[in-house]
């Protein structure tokens, strides 16, 4: 029974995996705290997996573990003291041919939501992964309505933030 278990949770998480890594893009600010998010994440969603009732898709159920466990992660992290990361400030040559327009946009817009709280910054990825409100609202536990009005307060605050 476990060997069937663990069968079924590498073939759902390998092909859902792609969530867990943009959850972590979204909320750490470099590699190490990237992996070490996954690596939480993984091991939440393995814990978790023998309560999936599969009343909902395995997607959806995986986004709400992945970004439970990132925003308590989130949470604990903003109680210690901030360092600054080496490769912010390491010297970096810059290609002349290379356009870096829509990287330095995505920085961006990455940059925004991290200043959003973190429901609006859950509200937004699951937004931008094109997930439909009646999704969204399940994954964070909300009403449909609910979701549609937080979206659009989140998407005026992203313009303020982008826009001042």
């Amino acid at each position: 029974m476990q060997k069937d278990l663990e069968t079924k949770f590498l073939a759902d998480f390998e092909q859902n995996q792609n969530i867990a890594h943009k959850i972590c893009r979204l909320y750490t600010t470099n590699q190490d705290a990237h992996n070490d998010l996954f690596q939480e994440i993984t091991i939440q969603v393995w814990k978790n997996y023998p309560k999936f009732r599969g009343d909902s898709k395995f997607s959806t159920w995986m986004y709400r573990v992945a970004l439970n466990t990132a925003i308590s992660l989130y949470r604990k992290s903003t109680r210690k003291v901030k360092t600054q990361d080496f490769s912010d400030v390491a010297y970096k040559i810059k290609a002349t041919d290379y356009d870096d327009t829509e990287e330095i946009q995505l920085k961006a817009l990455y940059n925004a939501v991290r200043q959003l709280n973190d429901i609006d910054k859950a509200l937004i990825f699951l937004y931008l992964e094109d997930k439909p409100y009646k999704e969204i609202s399940e994954t964070l536990g909300i009403s449909s309505v609910n979701a549609r009005v937080k979206m659009n307060r989140a998407k005026e605050k992203l313009k303020n933030i982008l826009n001042p």
